[in-house]
């Protein structure tokens, strides 16, 4: 039977196992739609649509969910169900909340539509990338938060792959683009330090605004004995919460 949709996957090395053929898969992403493009993309086809009437439904409809889901109620909203969960320990029964040490957080989950959906997927296995660049982890010092959290003024610590940063290419460096507003913050080079090949470690600016991040990465590094005539990027995957 025909598949619906496609993607393509890249390989990487898979460093924590003992096997040295191990690998783990990438999907290769083709680009990032916000709420006005994919409005466009309905509008474009069902001509009957307006734009504008959709955009409102979409916002008056995103700020219901909001509101329900932060009066204990499970919403479904868009692709996912979502809930929220505890973080954090309580010591004793009568224990009280400890913003320092308990925090609320979303659980979100696909929905039949979306599970359905996965099945009609045709899957490309391209074989190794040809960078060998990848981020496994990004570790927030302050909150302890992994591939999820940022908090400005505290430390963050990159595990990796190829990951150090070299070359006196333009743009090379680490940065942190706001998914909303499309900013970009460079990591200051006097922010970095630890750069090694497999771990970085620098700290976020202080005066990150709060908001929703992705990390990127622009290095000429091959290896401690050559460089990349030409510069590559890797952008992580997970979304970084900033507030």
């Amino acid at each position: 039977m025909t598949k619906l949709f496609k993607v393509i996957v890249e390989l990487y090395e898979l460093l924590i196992t003992a096997r040295k053929d191990d690998r783990f898969g990438r999907v290769l992403f083709t680009g990032s739609l916000k709420i006005d493009d994919l409005i466009a993309l309905a509008v474009a086809r069902r001509t009957d649509l307006n734009a504008v009437t959709l955009k409102a439904a979409y916002g008056i409809l995103k700020e219901v969910a909001l509101e329900e889901l932060c009066n204990s109620r499970e919403v479904e909203f868009g692709l996912t169900h979502n809930s929220l969960g505890v973080e954090g320990t309580f010591i004793g029964d009568h224990a009280g909340w400890d913003s320092s040490k308990n925090s609320l957080r979303l659980h979100a989950s696909p929905t039949l539509e979306v599970r359905s959906a996965l099945k009609e997927i045709a899957v490309e296995v391209r074989g190794m990338a040809s960078s060998g660049l990848y981020v496994n982890t990004l570790t927030d010092v302050v909150s302890g938060g992994v591939n999820s959290r940022l908090t400005p003024g505290g430390g963050v610590n990159l595990t990796g792959v190829k990951i150090k940063i070299a070359g006196d290419a333009p743009g090379v460096g680490i940065y942190l683009t706001e998914i909303n507003t499309t900013a970009v913050t460079q990591i200051p080079a006097t922010s970095i330090l630890i750069n090694d090949p497999s771990k970085i470690t620098f700290i976020t600016p202080a005066d990150l605004p709060a908001g929703d991040y992705r990390l990127s990465i622009t290095t000429q590094f091959v290896s401690n004995a050559s460089l990349l005539k030409e510069p590559r990027t890797y952008v992580f995957d997970s979304v970084l919460a900033c507030s």
